[in-house]
């Protein structure tokens, strides 16, 4: 399924010169083939700009671990990616899971990681993409998103807000083991 809506992009430039050179692009939220190598490409590139990134780990993916993300990816069958694209554009990225709730019997997508190049942040483009991921879960049955986010991301947790989330009633933590 593909969702489009004409908005104001910035030609791929520095950010700089992006401002004065606007034209009109059309958004759309792509399903991830990881069939396709572009696919497969795209998804690591974006990873590796989420990794670089403050909220990531402030450092570039590790030598070697781009295969085993794709291999790790197409044995996982709960996977479910999106891309939101401007025209030919991957801009952003989110990695999907499928997941079930016993409390209400429906299935339910997790977003695990969520990620827009550093070029188009603040232009529309993750607010599109989770209302992209949003009518999925609506036109299929789900009974509810999740995601993940960081306490100390002020950006994502303002936009997730306007999207209408909010801790979980009652408030849940994310725990881990490690392995």
């Amino acid at each position: 399924m593909t969702f489009r809506v004409k908005i104001q992009l910035p030609q791929k430039q520095t950010l700089i010169n992006a401002a004065k050179n606007l034209f009109p692009m059309e958004l759309s939220i792509l399903n991830v083939d990881l069939q396709n190598p572009v696919h497969c490409n795209q998804v690591i590139k974006l990873l590796n700009d989420y990794m670089n990134d403050p909220m990531g780990n402030n450092s570039p993916m590790a030598k070697g671990l781009a295969p085993q993300i794709i291999s790790g990816l197409k044995l996982h069958q709960a996977f479910l990616g999106f891309f939101v694209m401007a025209g030919d554009q991957f801009d952003g990225f989110a990695n999907c899971n499928i997941n079930f709730s016993t409390f209400q019997a429906k299935p339910l997508i997790n977003i695990h990681d969520f990620v827009i190049a550093p070029e188009f942040r603040g232009m529309g483009a993750a607010s599109f993409l989770l209302d992209g991921i949003l009518n999925y879960a609506s036109l299929n049955g789900y009974c509810r998103v999740n995601l993940e986010v960081r306490e100390d991301n002020l950006a994502a947790k303002s936009l997730y807000k306007k999207l209408g989330f909010s801790d979980c009633v009652p408030r849940m933590m994310f725990w881990e083991r490690k392995i």
